[in-house]
């Protein structure tokens, strides 16, 4: 029997609750095509951070690196650890060391959610450059707490990271519907900005069956709200990819239906799946969380694994739940509920 080993990182808040709900669904659907999940637990969180000082061990990298993939439920308790701290301490040092260049983020409803737009038909699949751009971290602060202090953030674009975002949007939108929105800010930031709309233009000519158009990413924005069905694969910066795909889980019904993929497409190191909903401090611990965000996310971890039945037949199941109305309205399902539902539904 075919085996795969995967790191569990609940994190902090509702992560907890919703990544057991997918941990059993997983497993569940690993029982019934033929293959195993076996789930090694950390306990790596703001809660660590408090007791060590560190948001994962030193050796937290090198450990995470055996595993075929990464499990992750919420990471974030901004009252005890500042944001600054557990993002840069955990998520963005996994994301950068295991080359998970490609943030995947679908949204679409589900049958029976609904949406706040009249739209009832899109789907969009948002591609996020993931490890450069303006969340690199390069820069720093001088003459902290005087009136001379001086901030500085800079954005790294290179040539290898876009080109390489770029060919991966190519190709999703080549096995999909065949458009490509590429997203910049090119009137006003004329160094990088244009630097991405003409590698974009360069690669188009690589992919002749594909419709690409070049957005401002306010133009964007505002496509995504007026005429969703209008898209099909967005491919944008990390932060221009960051506030696309909260209005992309606004258009789906909400955070609890949010997925997400961290993809190192070459396989060269394991790629990590998560929910974008955050640790919702306000309703941890309650049992309402909706766990279908950390579901879906675990469906793409199955299809990464190349496990594509098992993975079609959760989102199926998925689908099937919804569709009774089962975690369709915000705190009415406990987690447990929707959970049960779920697992029930998959055949």
């Amino acid at each position: 029997m075919k085996s795969y080993s995967i790191a569990l990182i609940p994190g902090d808040g509702i992560g907890r609750d919703v990544t057991a709900a997918a941990w059993t669904v997983l497993e569940k659907a690993a029982g019934n095509f033929g293959f195993a999940l076996v789930g090694t637990e950390f306990p790596w969180s703001c809660s660590f951070f408090k007791d060590t000082g560190r948001m994962m061990p030193e050796d937290g990298i090198e450990t995470l690196r055996g595993f075929d993939a990464i499990l992750l439920g919420a990471v974030g308790w901004p009252a005890a650890v500042p944001d600054s701290v557990s993002l840069h301490g955990l998520l963005l040092p996994i994301r950068k060391a295991f080359v998970q260049y490609a943030n995947i983020r679908p949204h679409r409803l589900l049958p029976g959610v609904t949406g706040p737009l009249r739209a009832e038909r899109f789907d969009i699949l948002c591609i996020r450059e993931n490890t450069e751009g303006e969340y690199s971290g390069a820069g720093g602060r001088v003459h902290q707490g005087t009136l001379d202090e001086v901030a500085v953030e800079t954005s790294i674009f290179t040539r290898a990271g876009v080109e390489r975002i770029l060919r991966f949007g190519f190709e999703q939108a080549r096995s999909r519907r065949g458009k490509l929105a590429s997203v910049t800010k090119s009137n006003a930031q004329k160094y990088s900005m244009v630097f991405w709309d003409e590698m974009t233009r360069k690669l188009a000519a690589d992919y002749p069956d594909v419709t690409v158009t070049s957005y401002h990413v306010d133009a964007l924005a505002a496509r995504m709200i007026m005429a969703p069905e209008s898209l099909d694969v967005v491919v944008a910066s990390n932060l221009f990819g960051d506030i696309l795909t909260d209005i992309g889980a606004a258009i789906q019904g909400g955070l609890g239906y949010a997925a997400s993929a961290n993809i190192n497409p070459d396989r060269s190191a394991p790629s990590m799946f998560e929910p974008v909903h955050g640790s919702a401090p306000d309703i941890a611990h309650l049992g309402i969380a909706n766990p279908i965000a950390a579901i879906w996310s675990g469906a793409m971890m199955l299809d990464h694994l190349r496990e594509k039945v098992a993975a079609e037949r959760v989102m199926k199941a998925v689908e099937a739940t919804t569709a009774k109305g089962i975690g369709t309205i915000p705190g009415k399902d406990s987690t447990e509920a929707i959970t049960a539902a779920i697992v029930a539904a998959l055949t």
